[in-house]
């Protein structure tokens, strides 16, 4: 009798918590936000990119490989990026761009102090709450993973290691800031039609009191290759962690030049009542002001992005027209990715078109300079140390449509001479055969010609597929107006 009592006992118990969980979960489902507005400001119902768009998304991919890429193997142009880092402020491919680079999706970037809700925003955006898949969150330091988080056919996570191994990513470049940081890189793949359109990365939060050597590996190093590929950046913020220290200052000098791409997002704003939210968005203002020297100060968003319904007596309707700003913001990325990435892809074209012209121009002056009895090293080591004595870089200007603004560094050039020797290159009027054509001929044609043409092809709606005569120029043999006669 006792033991039929005590199972008695137990089942009671048991539905008792059974009645308890399905009252929490009424309970929880009455306080979560309404999201019907995510999907209709970002289009999520709509169709799949259409056949255009993958034309010329292949029609780019194609103009890169047959005119841009060869000068950059040429001239060994992923040496020179190595020893130029800042030289050119902005978005930027890698030193030279893969295919993963160029068929990739935007990238969306969080960046903030630790615990604002980066990792909660993301959770929010994908609809991710209380799922096993969620980004774990806290009021503590939770996030201390570079997390990628994209588009795949299953849910699956995916190791740093192997997501550097893998060339059709665009993340393979990640590999030289070395296996203690690749430890710190996670992938999460899973089906979201968000997903399909956009990548996002959740990054470590920025703790003042540690130093960068603790981390194991150049912390700052790997946020400017993320800022350098970011398509949006979201640096977050919490009315209650508004000061700025010595990591947040370095973080914006290195967002230095992408000011277009930063949004500032003043999270947890329901949190405070309206008259403490104002002292709180000038006090914000106040601690940026002299790390954003620019004349028109990033937008900044004030709401409360997690799943939750806003606190009661509360700015509910300015938080939801914010959040409904930002999400627009987000889709105007979303809608001109393929637009942004013809247009990045011309801006390294024109970065490998000068670094072509001033090997080109190095070598012609070490060549006019040699004779019978001169040293080599001697006479070259005296054009890299003094280069404005021989108007290399003034002799671009005078010849080419080449901006001054657009120069790299000098500095760069010796570094790069220093492991690449003159004599393992040919000038330019050496670099063209029959069938190719000209290395210069083929990457102005695409700088000034093929992918503006591309760029307003997709403008005006039609179909950028490539003709019979772009594709093979229809036979002609191709002009050297570079060559000695």
């Amino acid at each position: 009798m006792k033991g039929i009592a005590s199972v008695c006992c137990f089942v009671s118990l048991l539905l008792l918590a059974s009645a308890e969980e399905e009252e929490d979960k009424e309970v929880l489902t009455s306080i979560l936000r309404d999201r019907s507005h995510i999907e209709e400001t970002l289009r999520l119902a709509s169709e799949e990119p259409s056949s255009d768009y993958t034309a010329a998304l292949q029609k780019l991919r194609k103009i890169y490989h047959s005119s841009i890429k060869p000068m950059e193997q040429a001239y060994k142009y992923n040496e020179l990026r190595q020893h130029e880092i800042s030289a050119y402020p902005g978005r930027t491919l890698g030193a030279s761009a893969t295919d993963g680079e160029i068929m990739s999706k935007p990238m969306v970037l969080f960046l903030g102090p630790w615990s604002v809700g980066k990792s909660s925003m993301i959770n929010y955006l994908l609809g991710l709450q209380d799922t096993p898949y969620q980004l774990y969150t806290g009021a503590e330091p939770t996030t201390s993973e570079f997390t990628v988080i994209m588009h795949g056919e299953k849910i699956r996570s995916i190791e740093g290691i192997v997501m550097a191994a893998d060339s059709s990513r665009s993340f393979s470049p990640l590999e030289k800031f070395g296996q203690n940081f690749l430890e710190k890189l996670v992938g999460i793949e899973m089906p979201h039609k968000l997903l399909e359109r956009v990548t996002f990365v959740d990054t470590p939060g920025i703790i003042e009191n540690r130093k960068q050597q603790e981390r194991g590996y150049p912390f700052n190093d790997v946020c400017q290759w993320f800022i350098d590929r970011a398509d949006l950046i979201f640096v977050v913020f919490d009315p209650t962690k508004l000061d700025v220290g010595m990591e947040l200052e370095m973080l914006f000098r290195q967002l230095k030049g992408r000011e277009s791409q930063i949004r500032i997002i003043l999270n947890k704003a329901d949190s405070l009542a309206t008259q403490d939210l104002m002292r709180v968005y000038g006090a914000l203002f106040w601690s940026l002001a002299p790390l954003i020297n620019v004349t028109e100060p990033p937008r900044v968003y004030v709401s409360s992005f997690w799943p939750y319904d806003y606190a009661p007596d509360t700015s509910r309707e300015l938080f939801k027209r914010e959040e409904i700003s930002l999400l627009e913001d987000l889709n105007q990325v979303i809608e001109n990715r393929l637009e942004n990435k013809i247009a990045f892809i011309r801006q390294h074209g024109i970065r490998v078109r000068i670094h072509g012209l001033l090997v080109d121009r190095y070598v012609q002056t070490f060549k006019d300079k040699m004779s019978f009895f001169s040293d080599p090293e001697l006479v070259f080591q005296e054009i890299v140390d003094d280069p404005d004595k021989f108007y290399i870089f003034k002799s671009i200007l005078a010849k080419t449509n080449v901006s001054k603004f657009d120069l790299p560094n000098r500095d760069a050039y010796r570094d790069f001479f220093g492991i690449n020797p003159v004599s393992s290159f040919k000038q330019l009027s050496s670099q063209c055969s029959y069938m190719g054509g000209c290395l210069l001929d083929k990457i102005e044609r695409a700088i000034t010609n093929e992918l503006p043409g591309l760029l307003s092809s997709i403008s005006s709606g039609k179909n950028p597929t490539l003709s019979s005569c772009e594709a093979t120029g229809c036979g002609e043999k191709p002009k050297n107006r570079y060559r000695r006669h």
